[in-house]
C-alpha cells in the first residue's frame, strides 16, 4: 500500500567522512589531469613536436617520463592515502601535497599562446579549486575532544538517578 503526502519527505543527508571527501577530490583532480593533457594533444602541431622527441622544452627522455610518472603517481597514491592513513598523518599529507601541487598546475601555462590562455585559465582554476577543496577539508578536519579525568571520574549528573 501506498501513502501519498501532500509535503516532500526531506532526503536524508548523512554527514561524509574527511576520508571519504580527500579520496573523491583526488579522484575528480586525477580525472582531470588526465582529460586536460590528453586535450592538450589537439592544439595544432603538438603531436609533431611529440614525435620529434620534445614535450614542452624538454628532450622525451626515461628520466622525463620517470618525472612525469612520479608527478602522477602522487595525487593517484592520495587516493588510497585519503582513505587509509590515521588522522593525524592523513591530514598533514594531504595538505602537503595539495599545496605542493598549486604551482605544478599553474606550470601547465608555461609557454602556453595566448590563443590557448582561456583554456589554461579554466583548466588550471579547476584544477586549483579542487586543490582548495583538499586544504580546506584537511584544515578543517574535525578533532576529538580529549575528555578530562574529572569527566572519566564524575558520572554525567544527568544521568544520575535521584531518590532512590
Amino acid at each position: 500500500m501506498t501513502i501519498r503526502t501532500t509535503h516532500p519527505t526531506p532526503l536524508e543527508n548523512p554527514p561524509i567522512p574527511v576520508q571519504a571527501k580527500l579520496a573523491a577530490a583526488w579522484t575528480s583532480f586525477m580525472f582531470l589531469v588526465i582529460y586536460i593533457d590528453y586535450f592538450h594533444l589537439y592544439q595544432p602541431g603538438e603531436i609533431d613536436v611529440i614525435r620529434g622527441g620534445d614535450i614542452f622544452v624538454f628532450e622525451i627522455s626515461g628520466t622525463l617520463m620517470t618525472t612525469f610518472f612520479a608527478l602522477i603517481a602522487i595525487p593517484t597514491l592520495m587516493v588510497l592515502l585519503s582513505m587509509t592513513l590515521p588522522a593525524r598523518a592523513n591530514r598533514t599529507t594531504n595538505l602537503v601535497v595539495a599545496l605542493l601541487f598549486i604551482p605544478i598546475c599553474a606550470f601547465n601555462a608555461a609557454g602556453a599562446s595566448s590563443d590557448w590562455a582561456p583554456y589554461y585559465a579554466v583548466t588550471i582554476g579547476v584544477e586549483v579549486l579542487i586543490l582548495a577543496f583538499i586544504l580546506r577539508s584537511a584544515w578543517t578536519w574535525p578533532r576529538t575532544i580529549a575528555r578530562s579525568v574529572a569527566d572519566l571520574v564524575e558520572p554525567d549528573r544527568s544521568q544520575v538517578q535521584t531518590g532512590r
